[in-house]
């Protein structure tokens, strides 16, 4: 089934008139595609907005999504206005197309960023195919880089087949298979041209970084690429075991994940973009194309489940070589293993939705959090349970940073928020530090180490009846966030997914429900209420959503568990992609997107909710723990 044949099953559609101000596109007013080393996003206006090359955490080529009118952007759509938009992407793919209607006819724009066999191979293409399925449509083209977030604006020349674009940062090279075109200086910089399309007739464009000049289009073989990466995605998406009643949110989620991953390496980066406003108008804006340890364990449990073995495997060798032997363990890392740049502000961007400042690199590269040993030890456990195997080299650097953890778990940090008002004693840090304790020492036994085992499982104790001690209200009926404070925080409802008691005790149901009676706006829950260094007001978190969704399901309440989900699901935008959070009133998706956290959160709740309902099928009174791929009974 075409596109034009789809339109009716799209829902409503986005419409631009003469007073559109791009400015004011949503952010979820998007798709991504990608190449495996860095990934572009495709506004519903026809916009190529974002985009940082070679690879992801490059600076922008095109960032109109953070400045209007100093960003740059690559856009192919109508001419005039006013026009409507739908996009999708085809079946099992990240192949993009978005569908323009005119008064006069339709215009099909199909997007794509080629995807080698090889992952060692460099193609830093984007490819545009534009027709018009019926009437007749004169369609814009503006090509506008600006390179270095801005601060480099190319010298555009024209060529036999395009355009040519010289900057300080690099060459870009736009490939137009129909070389007549005249293109136009516009005021404020970039160029322009126009043309019309009538059934039967196409156009192709290519963007080529670094290009050492401008080719015909023919030479980049777009046909063959299609053909070659709708494939490769078909047959990725075919791997996928999950097929519940979610399977499409699940499979669009992979898909998104599989898009963030640096295929050199097999890192996974938080989002593909930075400084998208956790408020609009606000301070909240921060880098997120990095790696954080602390999403290994939830990165390999989620690819596991779904049957992506070999992402996750990838994922934990980069986590696991990374680790240093006398650094020890960094709380987050380049694509490549790198340390992560110092957080500098460019004032010369207005921001997203006017939210200043926009911000490259990441200044909680130098907090302590001590919740991250936990993670990777628990990654570690989670590799060797799904088949994986742990080498004694990899063990050795286990086993150093969970020693290191023995003094150090008893020291405040900064926690799993990244607050900037200094450090405190946080439950959930003690948590994943009984975590790597208890994990610990089981793997302590597969390498013969009964000394470290009986070692670890004492301290595991230690850090349990701390927890239980201190970290507590006054009644001793629920947890809290902070020793001595009685504060709640989303990051408590992890208590039993971790197994930190039994799943029936009823400190662990009294929690879950005092986070969700203080921080829950309807389905949707937010990380904390206090205040945190930084100021202004930000989103509910949707992780956070997915979370209270396991621990219900955990505590045997999986109706409840399925409301809040699809609750969820259904704020995804209109190609299932979800941002960091979103705002309860209406829905608006905020913060850096599409962002790995949430789409990580909506696989492993669809998972451990699915598991919840067959258990409850088949009469069965287990709660809900996930351990193997999920594959359902047919």
């Amino acid at each position: 089934m075409d596109l034009v044949t789809l339109t009716k099953q799209l829902g409503r559609p986005f419409v631009f008139d003469a007073d559109h101000d791009p400015a004011k596109l949503p952010i979820a007013a998007r798709a991504m595609i990608g190449n495996g080393r860095t990934a572009a996003l495709v506004a519903v206006d026809g916009s190529i907005d974002w985009l940082c090359l070679p690879r992801f955490d490059s600076p922008s080529v095109f960032g109109r999504i953070l400045d209007g009118r100093r960003g740059g952007e690559m856009a192919v759509r109508p001419a005039s206005r006013p026009f409507e938009s739908l996009q999708r992407y085809d079946p099992d793919t990240n192949v993009l197309e978005t569908l323009f209607t005119t008064e006069r006819g339709v215009l099909r724009v199909v997007d794509f960023m080629p995807w080698s066999d090889d992952p060692r191979a460099s193609i830093d293409e984007v490819h545009r195919r534009v027709d018009c399925p019926s009437g007749e449509v004169e369609l814009e083209i503006v090509f506008d880089p600006r390179f270095d977030y801005g601060r480099d604006v190319p010298i555009i020349s024209t060529a036999e087949h395009g355009l040519f674009a010289t900057g300080k940062g690099g060459r870009l090279a736009l490939s137009v298979s129909r070389p007549s075109l005249a293109f136009q200086t516009l005021p404020d910089g970039g160029m322009r041209a126009t043309t019309t399309l009538r059934p039967g007739q196409h156009l192709w464009l290519v963007l080529d970084w670094n290009a050492d000049g401008v080719a015909s289009a023919a030479s980049y073989r777009p046909y063959e690429h299609l053909r070659t990466t709708r494939r490769m995605w078909r047959e990725w998406s075919a791997r996928l075991t999950y097929d519940g009643p979610w399977r499409h949110h699940v499979l669009r989620s992979a898909l998104a994940l599989k898009l963030l991953v640096y295929r050199p390496t097999g890192a996974v980066v938080a989002a593909p973009t930075t400084s998208l406003p956790e408020w609009p108008g606000g301070t909240r804006n921060w880098d997120y194309r990095f790696t954080w340890a602390r999403d290994a364990a939830m990165t390999i449990r989620a690819a596991n489940l779904i049957g992506y073995g070999a992402e996750a495997r990838e994922f934990y060798h980069f986590i696991r070589d990374c680790v240093d032997d006398d650094v020890g363990l960094e709380l987050m890392y380049t694509v490549d293993g790198g340390r992560v740049p110092i957080e500098v502000e460019l004032g010369h961007l207005d921001g997203s939705w006017g939210a200043r400042p926009v911000r490259i690199g990441n200044g909680a590269r130098d907090q302590i959090q001590l919740d991250t040993t936990g993670a990777i030890v628990d990654s570690a456990q989670l590799f060797e349970r799904f088949g994986g195997t742990l080498t004694l080299h990899a063990w050795n650097k286990l086993s150093s940073i969970v020693t290191r953890a023995e003094s150090a778990w008893r020291d405040p940090d900064h926690g799993i928020w990244e607050p900037r008002h200094g450090v405190r004693h946080n439950v959930h840090s003690k948590l994943m530090n009984w975590l790597a304790f208890d994990r610990g020492s089981h793997l302590a036994m597969t390498f013969g180490r009964r000394d470290l085992s009986a070692r670890w499982t004492k301290c595991a104790a230690e850090v349990h009846a701390d927890i239980c001690a201190n970290g507590m209200d006054a009644a001793k009926r629920h947890f809290v966030s902070i020793y001595g404070e009685d504060r709640p925080d989303a990051s408590l409802l992890l208590l039993p997914t971790q197994g930190f008691l039994p799943d029936d005790d009823p400190r662990i149901a009294a929690t879950v429900e005092w986070v969700r009676d203080t921080l829950a706006s309807g389905p949707f829950v937010y990380r904390y209420h206090d205040a945190d260094g930084v100021g202004g007001p930000e989103g509910a978190f949707v992780l956070c959503g997915f979370w209270l969704v396991e621990a219900l399901a955990l505590l045997g309440r999986l109706d409840e568990a399925r409301e809040i989900f699809v609750a969820h699901v259904d704020a995804a935008n209109h190609v299932g992609l979800l941002a960091e959070e979103i705002a309860p009133s209406d829905r608006m998706l905020l913060g850096n997107f599409p962002q790995a956290f949430s789409h990580l959160g909506l696989i492993n709740a669809a998972c451990r909710i699915d598991l919840g309902l067959r258990l409850r099928d088949e009469g069965s009174t287990r709660a809900p723990h996930l351990v193997g791929t999920i594959v359902r009974k047919v």
